[in-house]
């Protein structure tokens, strides 16, 4: 694992490198907490150890400091001075676990192993959500939105090809669903469709889970696993945000795309897998190659067919049939009346800018199915956030802000794309979308 140390003793820091090389660990020592910050910011860390007694910071304010630069961190505090309120008080604050100096080879042993655990369990649920997501209605893929039916135009043409295709987009803009359409509308049909999550694990663990392992390849490695790619042997491996894939497993995965040769963990003979590989990020990896983070030459392999997903927000004409979707089989399943929504309904979903985009309206309309009483789900059974239109008109009692915010939320309802509107308004489409996100 890739370990972040933060302490301001050179005895400990030069103590922790020694413990930590020891147990194959790559790790860096910093002083305080704008070092740190400077680090996480530059590369991924999986842990940082981090006092929570600094000559000239508190241990809690950069704790808080790095999970927001790097929330997938998990940080271990360790202190002399240890007492249970100070122990309570980190792990509010989104510590992952808290030792008492002085502490032992043992005990970092010990807390990193936990967390190893922690990150397997993590991406194991991530998994089995993903699948129970799957278990959603069958959303047809149909759209009204000339952005989406170019995207699934192109995709269904590459989907008889072996051509490594490359989705991006936000967040819950359906990558997922449409790499399994891809893969379901293949010649690998009738094989595996393997999802890989990249973020999801630290790097010795996502190898594992890439490529398998040996008895014995590491800590832990009690029996052999045979690993995705070889899971996906014959069918479809879906790298899900391939941004976060660390430089090293590129190399391989590259290798894999260009040979179709891997090997596993703590062995060196060369296994052959015949995968076709569909990935997907909402980074730019243009610009991750530019700063070094992502390879070139994986880039341009990934990126034989590139397809955009447009965010929910510029598809308003399909969210009145994709919210009735997800109504009629959550209301189904939860054995609620539920079936149809009210025109407020309906208007406040269309005007809303949903940043969490298809995965949020799902959540959106589970909470309303399971808080309304009646048949017809209205406007105030929706989350607070989504708020309906309003009855806004020209020459009545109403602010020039009120007005702006409706005649917004109206002209980006009517139009397919931000660009569009951005155009009408003769503003930045940049602009627009913040002026948006606060309405």
């Amino acid at each position: 694992m890739r370990i972040l140390v933060v302490d301001d003793e050179k005895n400990i820091q030069r103590t922790m490198m020694l413990a930590l090389e020891s147990m194959g660990h790559d790790g860096t020592a910093v002083q305080n907490g704008p070092l740190a910050i400077e680090e996480l910011k530059a590369d991924k860390y999986d842990v940082a150890f981090l006092d929570l007694k600094l000559s000239q910071e508190s241990g809690l304010d950069v704790l808080q400091e790095i999970l927001r630069v790097s929330p997938r961190t998990a940080v271990i505090m360790f202190t002399a001075f240890a007492s249970i309120d100070t122990a309570v008080e980190a792990m509010r604050r989104g510590a992952f676990d808290y030792l008492p100096k002085p502490f032992t080879p043992d005990q970092i042993r010990h807390a990193l192993a936990h967390v190893e655990r922690t990150r397997r369990l993590e991406n194991r649920v991530a998994e089995l959500e993903s699948r129970v997501a799957m278990e959603g209605p069958d959303i047809d893929l149909e759209t009204e939105n000339e952005t989406m039916q170019k995207t699934l135009d192109v995709a269904f043409k590459a989907a008889d090809s072996d051509a490594t295709v490359l989705l991006l987009g936000e967040s819950g803009t359906g990558k997922s669903l449409l790499a399994r359409a891809l893969h379901q509308r293949s010649p690998r049909a009738n094989g595996a469709f393997v999802t890989v999550s990249c973020p999801s694990l630290s790097r010795e663990l996502l190898e594992s889970e890439l490529f398998g392992h040996v008895k014995g390849a590491f800590t832990g490695a009690h029996s052999e696993t045979k690993g995705k790619v070889a899971a996906a042997d014959g069918g479809t491996l879906f790298l899900d945000e391939i941004g976060d894939l660390p430089l090293d497993i590129q190399a391989k995965l590259l290798r894999l795309l260009q040979e179709r040769e891997y090997e596993r963990v703590g062995e060196a003979k060369p296994r052959r897998a015949n995968v076709r590989v569909i990935s997907a990020t909402n980074r730019d990896l243009a610009a991750a190659v530019k700063d070094g983070k992502f390879r070139e030459d994986l880039y341009y392999r990934l990126n034989v067919i590139s397809l955009r997903l447009p965010a929910l927000r510029e598809r308003v004409q399909d969210i009145a049939r994709l919210a009735l979707l997800h109504l009629q089989f959550i209301a189904t399943h939860a054995g609620k009346k539920a079936r149809a929504f009210s025109p407020d309904a309906l208007a406040a979903m269309q005007t809303y800018g949903w940043p969490g985009n298809l995965r949020e309206l799902r959540n959106v309309i589970e909470r309303a199915v399971i808080l309304s009483e009646g048949e017809v789900i209205r406007a105030a059974d929706l989350s607070e956030t989504i708020q309906p239109a309003t009855e806004i008109r020209l020459g009545g009692q109403f602010t020039f802000e009120e007005i702006e915010a409706e005649h917004i939320r109206r002209l980006v309802a009517a139009t397919t794309t931000f660009v569009e509107a951005a155009k009408i308004l003769d503003v930045d489409p940049a602009t627009l979308y913040r002026k948006r996100k606060r309405l």
